[in-house]
């Protein structure tokens, strides 16, 4: 008999695991299911792991428009970007300054790895992909929530 309750408390333990979307395994479907997963960005999530990292975007994702929340949301994805801003060129502009103008002063350039590749790792599981790549998740991801006033241009590799 006290296998059995031994059993129950245990799963009790499991039960805290799932309540929490970055450490569900049983109830990731349901988790899915609630935030609208896999979405438009996400396409098919190969891993748990990736899985999870998409979820738990979605439910903390709040917004934002500066470099730094940018940066943030590809480093959730698992990308290192940098982003570039255009100014026009004006007075008190220097020699060597772009000379853009125009509609360029809403452009910005998010620069990445030519391929991002995600290994397996510590908390995959078996059955999983050694390795995913490809930037399609973060054209994606950020084309979505950019100002919608902004031209987006991504650039990979050196």
């Amino acid at each position: 008999m006290a296998d059995e309750l031994a059993r129950i408390d245990a799963r009790g333990d499991d039960l805290v695991n799932e309540a929490l979307p970055d450490t569900t395994l049983e109830l990731l479907d349901s988790w899915e299911a609630v935030a609208g997963l896999p979405g438009e960005c996400t396409g098919p999530l190969e891993t748990v792991s990736l899985r999870r990292d998409a979820l738990v975007m979605r439910l903390t994702t709040v917004g934002g428009q500066s470099r730094q929340y940018f940066i943030d949301l590809a480093d959730t994805l698992g990308f290192e970007i940098t982003i570039d801003e255009f100014r026009p060129f004006t007075v008190g502009s220097v020699a060597g300054d772009s000379l853009t103008g125009g509609d360029w002063i809403y452009a910005w350039r998010v620069n990445a790895p030519e391929t991002t590749v995600r290994e397996f790792a510590a908390g995959s599981y078996a059955g999983e992909a050694l390795s995913t790549w490809g930037n399609d998740l973060l054209e994606c991801a950020i084309s979505r929530v950019k100002p919608a006033h902004t031209i987006l241009i991504f650039g990979y590799g050196e």
